[in-house]
């Protein structure tokens, strides 16, 4: 199994606000290599739920790089991977809306949603939320920090995988009927 696992938490509802991103890289099933960055939002406007969802405030990414300022390092962790998130919309739509706001050259990946990895390989489970995900599998994780979730998303589809006796992604995505999505703007 090679991937990556990404995750973002935002200051706001918008979808350019990312505040911090994680990236773990997965390679023969084991965790590789991560990233990590808190980022300044284009406008800092942090919505007061947002903060209590994740901890982090306009003080602590006041003197942060902002989200162009990282995509030298954080594009080359995406560009012909296969990468998973865990409710995958939300984060490939933050994604867009910061490639977006900077105008920057989008990476090329194919992407899966592990909420939808889930629902295949574990049905019987009450829901299929990282949370639920996480204590089912007894995962000692911070929820809705950004480097904790994407560890958990990426232990979720090696979960899978070897749930399924599969030695890959496309393996694994075939045999569960997942349809690969290509990341567009």
């Amino acid at each position: 199994m090679n991937f990556v696992a990404i995750d973002f938490e935002t200051a706001n509802s918008k979808r350019n606000s990312a505040c911090s991103v994680a990236v773990v890289e997965v390679k023969d099933g084991k965790i590789f290599d991560s990233y990590y960055a808190l980022i300044k939002p284009p406008r800092m406007e942090f919505n007061y739920t947002n903060i209590q969802i994740h901890g982090i405030t306009p003080n602590d990414v006041r003197d942060k790089p902002t989200f162009a300022a990282i995509w030298r390092d954080l594009k080359p962790c995406l560009d012909n991977k296969i990468v998973i998130a865990h409710n995958a919309s939300f984060d490939m739509s933050v994604l867009k809306g910061c490639i977006n706001e900077y105008q920057l050259e989008p990476p090329k990946f194919q992407h899966f949603c592990t909420v939808s990895i889930a629902r295949k390989v574990w049905p019987q489970l009450e829901d299929h939320k990282l949370g639920t995900l996480g204590q089912y599998f007894n995962i000692d994780f911070n929820h809705h920090n950004a480097l904790d979730d994407a560890r958990t998303c990426a232990a979720i589809a090696l979960l899978a995988g070897k749930e399924l006796k599969v030695t890959n992604f496309t393996q694994l995505a075939h045999k569960i009927e997942l349809p690969i999505k290509i990341f567009k703007l």
